[in-house]
């Protein structure tokens, strides 16, 4: 069994922001392999299906994204799991908008909800980072990531959550390295039709 958390903050006023991304993620993810409903348990909304001949529990924290690990860590520990065991999808500053990097372990990066699943479940968790850009100015960032992506975001933004969602077999099985080929491919495609999008758009 996996725990597949995507990383937000609770209410429709923190939808569409940067730092929801990982909660966009988590829908997509459910949308497309038809899980149920969400529902409410382990301080989250919850969706539980299969993925890859895996068994998933994806998780979407109610507790602020500072807390994510509260959540995490309750659900992790009632199922006798560990920190192999969880993915975390969540925005990530240090990479362009749109591209995506996977990897195991790391330091928290100045990430909140990252710290907070550190200190709850340990490191070793695979973490699913998800470009959404920098502002060039330390003294913007927490703007930058508590505000809603541009409407020109999704150009990019939409394509990369659906692959992420039809990909994300790859990701339960261990193919880390496969899945990111993937999303790079699906990336560049993507930048490679814009010219055409904005030409149809005229």
């Amino acid at each position: 069994m996996l725990i597949v958390a995507g990383l937000g903050n609770p209410g429709s006023g923190h939808a569409g922001n940067r730092h929801n991304v990982g909660f966009m993620a988590a829908d997509e993810i459910a949308r497309r392999h038809s899980f149920p409903a969400w529902r409410n348990r382990f301080r989250s909304e919850i969706a539980e299906g299969e993925i890859g001949g895996e068994k998933i529990l994806l998780m979407k924290p109610q507790t602020w994204m500072n807390l994510s690990g509260d959540a995490v860590g309750e659900a992790m520990r009632f199922y006798k799991l560990s920190a192999p065991d969880i993915i975390v999808l969540y925005d990530e500053l240090d990479l362009p908008p749109g591209k995506v990097r996977v990897k195991t372990g790391g330091g928290a990066g100045g990430h909140n909800g990252i710290r907070s699943i550190d200190s709850h479940c340990g490191k070793d968790y695979r973490r699913v980072r998800i470009g959404i850009g920098h502002p060039g100015d330390k003294a913007l960032v927490q703007r930058h990531v508590l505000s809603d992506f541009a409407k020109v975001d999704s150009e990019w933004l939409q394509p990369l959550l659906e692959g992420l969602a039809e990909h994300f077999p790859l990701l339960a099985k261990g193919e880390d390295s496969t899945f990111m080929n993937r999303m790079a491919r699906a990336r560049e495609d993507n930048a490679a039709d814009a010219p055409n999008r904005t030409a149809r758009q005229q």
